[in-house]
């Protein structure tokens, strides 16, 4: 919108690297990818007019565009989804019948496809009537106060409700009905949360270390931004029409570890820790994505920009993808496709022309990142950069809790720390600022005992499962409980010395982003012994994470998941040096 403008929040972390006074030059080398495809693309002029025009505060696409767009586009032109928040639309929706709302077209579409705008996602085909929210939580920090009052939502909806630690460092609640959602939009905002734009076309949750402001070994506290960037986006949660009509969903994260807890090849635009002449800020990397029918890392856009720039640099970035990106089939939507179509050199010029410079940096070569760095083990004890504190890492099976479970950690938050807590995109959960003299104490809680261990096993240790068939609609199979029977009893026949990072998902949407597992099982029909229509997986190998990040290949389609656990055995046997425990015991 040209006449936007938001106030930011003044962040409370410094917005230098907190290692800057005491850094000493080491030997670094680049830890992204610095090629791309088609760096030069011929592209007729026409094809950089914009898409999209400003009418009456929203983004709307110019009917000169509209021949051939998705469904999805013909929805959001006939009312914009976000008016349901900024102009209380979903006051009036609350107040109608399910069935009411199921008779008409404008309403239907509401409730199933422009909620998504507000986070509410209908669960139509399994929990009819009910939604999944999912909330804003840049850098996944939260707070005791905000985890007790999400238990107060989920605790009144019984069984179908519960919670979920998503792979971007997020909470997502389950079992809400329409009636409740005004209040509960409040609720959010009296706690200092928002669910709003995190769903659909729009921005998702802005992904940060984890251990930021607390890790000895931090390249630079990412906090500041990764808040700035969600208060941009949402403009303080009151809307941003701005950036709300994207072609598809677009991810971003900002790194602050040699360890890539971020994640960042799989995020359509990743900040790299990069100084050039003495100033700090970050390269850029741009498209990473995974999709159902194509899964492609981040490139380099050969751009650095300092670090006042982060939020214009993703402006433009967002903009040149909102103006320009393909709106007709669903599966070439994503920001990539756009690169592609366009190639680098004319994608970053276009990004250039946005700033409010109208030009771009070359990348430094100067980058932060160690890439010798072997990736450290966040679960259990580990000491904090504030002398005689630690944090403490535990691991939440397949990131599900219950209220109950909620109130707990809300407890020992309080009682142990500073009434913080760290979400991970492994579905985990760190708990910092515990007094040394607590962790003794810490670590004797029941919770931590029976539940969510700080030193759980190998192979449960790197488990990540999507939600799975049981409240999601585009799930072919189950995946939370099966990951963990699956694993139970893949432990009982090998021994596994190092660790192996085993996710799941249950469609090829891949939300459990098996691509950058060692093992990835992705939900698929199969076929048994006697031919007959099963659940099933196909197999993927050897995804890496951190500085020597590689998308995993599929190795094996369609096993039926009654015969997963000797599969799985032997793959961990072949090729991550398990041992049966047959031959471990006689050997003992």
């Amino acid at each position: 919108m040209s006449s936007f403008s938001v106030r930011f929040f003044a962040p409370q972390q410094p917005l230098l690297p907190s290692t800057a006074s005491s850094f000493k030059p080491k030997t670094w080398v680049m830890a992204a990818p610095t090629t791309a495809p088609a760096t030069s693309v011929d592209v007729d002029g026409g094809r950089l007019e914009p898409r999209v025009e400003e009418r009456e505060g929203y983004f709307v696409l110019k009917e000169k565009f509209r021949d051939g767009i998705n469904p999805q586009e013909k929805i959001k032109i006939e009312k914009d989804p976000l008016k349901l928040f900024m102009e209380a639309g979903i006051d009036e929706l609350a107040k109608m019948s399910f069935e009411d709302l199921d008779k008409a077209k404008a309403t239907k579409d509401d409730i199933d496809v422009r909620l998504k705008w507000l986070g509410l996602f209908h669960r139509r085909k399994h929990q009819y009537g009910r939604f999944m929210m999912r909330l804003k939580l840049p850098n996944g920090v939260t707070t005791s106060a905000q985890t007790r009052y999400l238990a107060s939502v989920i605790r009144k909806y019984g069984k179908e409700g519960c919670a979920d630690v998503t792979t971007r460092q997020n909470w997502q609640i389950r079992g809400v009905v329409l009636p409740d959602v005004p209040e509960i939009l409040k609720g959010l905002d009296e706690v200092g949360l928002t669910s709003l734009q995190s769903g659909m076309d729009n921005v998702r949750n802005p992904v940060g270390n984890p251990l930021a402001g607390i890790d000895p070994e931090e390249i630079v506290d990412t906090r500041p931004y990764t808040n700035l960037l969600s208060q941009f986006i949402t403009a303080n949660s009151r809307g941003n029409p701005a950036f709300a009509n994207l072609p598809r969903k677009w991810n971003v994260c900002v790194v602050g570890s040699h360890d890539l807890y971020e994640h960042p090849h799989i995020n359509d635009l990743a900040y790299m820790p990069a100084t050039k002449n003495g100033r700090f800020g970050f390269n850029l990397l741009v498209g990473g994505f995974f999709s159902a029918k194509r899964c492609d890392e981040a490139i380099s856009l050969d751009a650095w920009v300092s670090a006042d720039d982060v939020i214009p640099l993703c402006k433009a970035v967002l903009e040149a993808y909102r103006d320009l990106g393909y709106r007709g089939n669903r599966q070439k939507t994503r920001m990539m496709w756009l690169i592609d179509e366009l190639g680098i050199e004319v994608f970053r010029s276009e990004v250039a022309k946005r700033m409010p410079q109208k030009e771009l940096e070359r990348a430094s070569d100067e980058d932060l990142v160690q890439k010798q760095w072997e990736r450290r083990d966040y679960l259990g004890v580990h000491p904090q950069k504030q002398e005689g504190f630690s944090y403490i890492g535990i691991h939440i099976p397949v990131g599900r809790v219950q209220a109950d479970d909620m109130d707990e950690l809300a407890r020992l938050a309080d009682t142990y720390g500073s009434g913080e807590f760290r979400l991970t995109v492994e579905q985990n959960i760190i708990i910092p600022n515990v007094e040394n003299s607590k962790l003794e104490a810490l670590l004797n809680e029941p919770l931590l005992k029976d539940r969510f261990s700080p030193q759980p096993s190998i192979l449960m240790k790197g488990l990540v499962a999507c939600t799975g068939n049981q409240f999601c609609g585009q799930a072919i199979i189950e995946t939370k409980a099966r990951a963990l029977k699956v694993t139970e009893e893949v432990e009982r026949l090998v021994s596994v010395s190092r660790p192996v990072r085993m996710h799941w998902t249950g469609c090829p949407n891949t939300c459990g982003q098996v691509q950058v597992a060692d093992i990835g099982f992705m939900g698929c029909m199969a076929r048994d012994e006697n031919g007959k229509p099963c659940e099933g997986a196909d197999i993927f190998l050897g995804g890496r994470i951190g500085s020597d990040s590689h998308l995993g290949e599929l190795y094996k389609k369609g096993v039926p998941c009654k015969n997963l656990v000797p599969v799985v055995a032997d793959i961990l046997v072949e090729h991550f040096g398990a041992v049966p425990r047959q031959r471990e015991e006689g050997e003992d």
